[in-house]
């Protein structure tokens, strides 16, 4: 006869069934180290095929059937046919619930994914927005014009210049002071 937790001429986890156990492990302490020794390939690879191969998951079921396994030793049956039983058992139990509490919970979300991810909040874009127009329109009309021209219309100094018939020079000078202008606007904004 052989005692449970030696090496068994099979494979892991699979014992012949005229192997009987003679020794009890003392302890419950004792009891898991074997049960992880001689079943855990196994059960790993039973439960990897109830999760849809969800790795961390099949870990988790593991873990948590060897911890009822380790709640339970007084009671358990240590004949290794009865034990690889009782621990598929369990861990099928564990997947069961599992697969009920995913359906029961809302799906969790991936961040990774962009259209699935929080949208930003534009209530400080449309104040920043707010106040920078009441800025600008506060500013002499020969100014807004060139801010108009190149900062919201997109085109450079030099088109600004031919779209508003001034020379280039000119352009920049009233950009240079209608910048100075906004800032001095916006900066008192801020004070406020």
């Amino acid at each position: 006869m052989e005692v449970l937790g030696r090496e068994s001429p099979g494979p892991v986890g699979h014992t012949s069934s005229a192997t009987a156990v003679e020794a009890r492990p003392d302890t419950a302490d004792d009891l898991v180290p074997l049960l992880y020794k001689d079943f855990r390939a196994t059960l790993f690879s039973q439960v990897l095929a109830l999760t849809n191969h969800d790795r961390q998951w099949t870990e988790d079921v593991v873990q948590e059937t060897m911890i009822r396994a380790w709640q339970h030793s007084g009671t358990l049956e240590r004949e290794p046919g009865m034990l690889r039983g009782w621990l598929l058992t369990v861990a099928r139990r564990i997947v069961i619930d599992g697969w009920r509490n995913r359906r029961v919970r809302p799906q969790e979300v991936a961040l990774e994914i962009p259209e699935n991810a929080e949208s930003t909040d534009r209530a400080d874009s449309s104040l920043a927005a707010l106040t920078i127009s009441r800025a600008l329109s506060e500013l002499d009309e020969k100014y807004q014009s060139v801010i108009v021209e190149t900062y919201l219309a997109g085109n450079t100094v030099r088109q600004a210049a031919t779209i508003l018939g001034i020379p280039e020079g000119t352009a920049k000078s009233r950009l240079y002071t209608a910048m100075r202008q906004l800032r001095k606007a916006l900066g008192e904004v801020a004070v406020r």
